[in-house]
C-alpha cells in the first residue's frame, strides 16, 4: 500500500518524511543518509500478496535483487543485444522511489499519473537532496536518475527487458507461493500476457508449465 496521506492532502516526499520517526539527514556531506533510506527497501512488504494472506511475503528489496540476478542469465541471443551491466542496474534502481511511495497497487486506486508523479519527485529527493552534496554523489544521483526515466519510458531494449523481468519475478513467486501456501493465485496470471520480448515469453511459459503440473498433481492426491 503506498504511504499514508490525508485524503485530501496533496502527497509529497516531506508529507511521508514528516512522519518517520528518523528521517534522513539532507544535504549531507556523505552518502550515508542515502545508505539508511534503503533499508526501508528491504523491510517494506510487496502490498500484492498480502490480500492473499501471505503477511510474511518478500521485500521490494527481495524482488530487486532477484530480477538483478535474472538479468545477468538473460538468453544468449539477447545477450548479444543487451548491455547487461546496465540492466543489472536497471532491475536495483527501478522501484527505489518505492522507499518513501511504498508498493501501490491497483487497490489503492491510485491513477498512473499521480503514481509516476510521487515516484520521480522521491526519485529527485534521493538525486539532488540526498546525494547531491555527498563526494561524487550528484555525478552518482544522475547516473540513478538517468536509469529510472529510461525505465519508466519503456524505449530502449534494456528497458523492455527488465520490464519483462520485472513480469518474471512475479510469476515466479506466485507459483512459489501457490506452492508454500496452497492458495491460488490465478489473479496474477495475467501477467505472463503482457511479457513483451520472445525470449522471456520462454521462461514464462516454463514457469507456467510448472504451474500446471503443480495444481494438477493437487487435484490427483485429493481425488
Amino acid at each position: 500500500m503506498g504511504s499514508e496521506t490525508p485524503s485530501n492532502a496533496l502527497w509529497t516526499t516531506q508529507s511521508v518524511l514528516s512522519t518517520l520517526p528518523h528521517p534522513p539527514e539532507e544535504n549531507a556531506a556523505t552518502p550515508i543518509p542515502f545508505f539508511h533510506l534503503l533499508e526501508r527497501l528491504k523491510t517494506t512488504k510487496r502490498e500484492g500478496w498480502r490480500r492473499f494472506g501471505i503477511n510474511a511475503g518478500e521485500s521490494i528489496s527481495d524482488h530487486m535483487y532477484r530480477m538483478s540476478i535474472m538479468t545477468m542469465l538473460a538468453p544468449p541471443a539477447l545477450a548479444a543485444q543487451l548491455n547487461l551491466a546496465h540492466c543489472m542496474k536497471m532491475a536495483l534502481v527501478h522501484d527505489m522511489a518505492e522507499s518513501l511511495v511504498g508498493d501501490i497497487t491497483p487497490v489503492d486506486k491510485v491513477d498512473k499519473t499521480e503514481k509516476a508523479r510521487r515516484e520521480a519527485e522521491v526519485m529527485d529527493y534521493i538525486a539532488k537532496t540526498l546525494l547531491g552534496a555527498a563526494p561524487g554523489g550528484l555525478m552518482a544521483g544522475e547516473g540513478i536518475l538517468e536509469v529510472f526515466h529510461e525505465y519508466e519510458a519503456n524505449e530502449t531494449l534494456e528497458a523492455r527487458f527488465v520490464h519483462d523481468v520485472d513480469k518474471m519475478e512475479l510469476l515466479l513467486q506466485m507459483v512459489e507461493y501457490e506452492r508454500a501456501n496452497g492458495v491460488d493465485l490465478t489473479e496474477f496470471c495475467h501477467v505472463a500476457g503482457r511479457i513483451q520480448l520472445p525470449e522471456v515469453k520462454e521462461w514464462a511459459a516454463t514457469v507456467m508449465q510448472e504451474r500446471e503440473a503443480f495444481w494438477k498433481k493437487q487435484q490427483q492426491q485429493q481425488q
